[in-house]
């Protein structure tokens, strides 16, 4: 049984790295995930780690099942990475990547809901770095807008961690249902980070901006952590059955369009999301089953592609679709993991996409959700066009753009040749994945029946692709951005500042304009020509005695103002601010 929390090891590695060179520092960083992940498997499912501070009780690390299964992943991951950025020299790429790592690990282990906020703002603050890194003003823009989201999701999640407590007097993260406001304010701050439709721009405007090696480690950790929030809270939310069927189908035409590939991988992610948001409001055993070992399944081949995708920028300086091509002939190892990446991502037998994502649409039939299912049907085929034939179809081979490179460095090559091995592995051997899953559940992926289906599903998608581009009605590679829901943000945006404009200038009119210099105006008048309003009160009694008329007293009073020189004004106005200013001073 290990003491250490689970995350302190990459924590540690990170904070030495900046003080090591040349082969140490490159030891250290792939050995730190290696060593995090040796004391993962000393933890002992049932353990925990409880802390009383400032009075409150905290379950600073909390094992089962789920949160293993995630450790390891997060791990792998890591050390996947780690390799994949051995050539980088920047410190900053590399100590900002274990942190991230290191708060990840710490999400998935967090007990309550205290020690979560706090890793899961570490996990914005670190990971912002790897966009930064790149050094570019669009990459400056996008790191602001990813923290803007990723910062609201952590107020929303305190905002709800403060209310359970106001509630319940517990900050203990358990199962949630959403009939209360606590849940839904944490419910919307794991929807953040998740990409739900509506709020997931920040995914696809921020990685595609973030370094080669930023954007391995960004598509490994930040959704997953979410995914396993999801789990761990709202398994059997029916709400999420709808939201995740729904980020399974509009990324499609999205990504169809998309030149910039980085770009269709992040509208990939989504789609694939959106798979394991069904899972887990399905809620059965089988679908909770099917929505991890997917979230596993990603994280690998996801990262596969991403790496491709990287070493191909970092090559040729070009990531978009109309600029690349003939690429196979330059960097023909690239391009084979690139297509098994492709394989498993597309759930072709034998890849490891194949025998996860089946899980989720099994539970969805066994349920009756037959309309759920059919959409994710018409899902699985859209991957396969925008992911599975179109990313290394325009990367690799498409036209030949006259591009004639380096293949990618060693350590890239050997990342992608071990997530490809996995990728092949768990497609091949999926009982040892199986075993890793939370719930002992029966599951053969390879019946006849399902090979069948899916190869036919494969066979139509792939004739279909075909059939669009030799009569020239697929949508072409244009050189341009594409508006999200990024317009709805705009022309909001704009009608409040609209809005805004307009209230505040009239605001500003009447008061600065009209309102306050009469006022100004009267206050100067008041300590002006106060003494002689006052001595025209007191001699209005005599006035008043010695006159027969009316007329007569207001011929004295004026006069008298003649005389002193001054303006009349009504004398209720002159008391009025003589009480006015009275009881101000009297108030201080």
């Amino acid at each position: 049984m290990s003491s250490l929390h689970p995350a302190l090891i990459l924590f540690a590695g990170a904070l030495i790295l900046p003080l090591l060179k040349g082969r140490v520092r490159k030891g250290v960083l792939v050995l730190t995930p290696l060593l995090g992940f040796l004391n993962v498997l000393m933890l002992e499912p049932g353990s925990g780690l409880p802390l009383v501070f400032m009075g409150f009780e905290l379950d600073l690390v909390r094992v089962d099942k789920l949160s293993l299964l995630f450790g390891y992943l997060f791990h792998l991951a890591a050390f996947l990475g780690a390799i994949y950025a051995l050539q980088v020299k920047d410190k900053t790429q590399l100590v900002s990547a274990l942190l991230y790592a290191g708060s990840a690990v710490g999400v998935v282990f967090a007990g309550d809901l205290l020690t979560l906020f706090v890793f899961w703002e570490l996990l914005a603050l670190t990971s912002v770095f790897l966009i930064w890194a790149r050094r570019s003003k669009t990459s400056f823009s996008s790191g602001l807008r990813y923290l803007l989201f990723h910062i609201s999701s952590g107020l929303f999640l305190l905002a709800g961690a403060a209310w359970q407590y106001y509630e319940t007097g517990s900050l203990a993260f358990e199962l949630m249902t959403l009939d209360g406001t606590s849940a839904r304010l944490i419910f919307l701050a794991f929807g953040i980070k998740c990409a739900f439709p509506f709020f997931h721009t920040w995914l696809v405007d921020s990685y595609p901006e973030a370094t080669p090696v930023g954007t391995v480690f960004l598509s490994s950790f930040t959704t997953k952590a979410a995914v396993y929030a999801l789990a761990r809270g709202f398994p059997g939310t029916e709400e999420l059955v709808i939201i995740g069927t729904v980020m399974a189908m509009f990324p499609i035409f999205f990504a169809v369009i998309e030149n910039d590939l980085r770009r269709v991988l992040g509208y990939s992610m989504i789609n694939q999301i959106g798979f394991m948001v069904v899972g887990i409001g399905i809620g059965t055993p089988l679908a909770i089953n099917g929505a991890v070992a997917h979230a596993f399944n990603d994280v690998i081949f996801k990262g596969l592609l991403f790496m491709t995708m990287g070493a191909v920028l970092l090559r040729t300086g070009k990531i978009k679709g109309t600029d690349l091509g003939g690429l196979y002939k330059s960097m023909p190892l690239t391009t084979g993991f690139c297509v098994v990446g492709a394989a498993s991502i597309s759930a072709f037998p034998l890849f490891s996409g194949f025998v996860s994502k089946s899980m989720v649409m099994a539970a969805a039939g066994q349920e009756g959700h037959l309309w759920v299912w059919l959409c994710l049907l018409f899902a699985s085929a859209g991957v396969f066009h925008h992911a599975g034939i179109k990313i290394p179809f325009f990367a690799f081979f498409a036209h030949d753009s006259g591009i004639r490179t380096k293949e990618a460095p060693f350590s890239m090559l050997v990342a992608m040749g071990l997530a490809a091995f996995l990728c092949i592995f768990n497609g091949t051997f999926p009982a040892f994945l199986y075993s890793l899953m939370p719930y002992q559940v029966d599951y053969a992926p390879y019946t006849l029946t399902h090979v069948v289906t899916q190869t036919q599903l494969l066979f139509f998608s792939a004739l279909a692709f075909t059939t669009l581009m030799l009569l020239r009605i697929y949508p072409p590679e244009l050189r341009s951005v594409n508006l999200d829901v990024d317009w709805f943000y705009r022309q909001g945006g704009r009608l409040v500042y609209r809005g805004s404009e307009i209230f505040l200038s009239g605001v500003n009119a009447f008061t600065f304009e009209d309102l306050l210099p009469r006022l100004v105006h009267r206050i100067r008048l008041f300590f002006k020509e106060a003494p002689s309003h006052l001595m025209v009160g007191l001699l209005t009694p005599v006035w008043i005695a010695q006159s027969k008329s009316r007329s007569e007293i207001l011929e004295k009073k004026q006069d008298y103002y003649e005389k002193a020189r001054l303006g009349a004004i009504p004398i209720g106005v002159t008391a009025c601010l003589a009480v006015l200013l009275l009881g101000i001073l009297f108030w201080f």
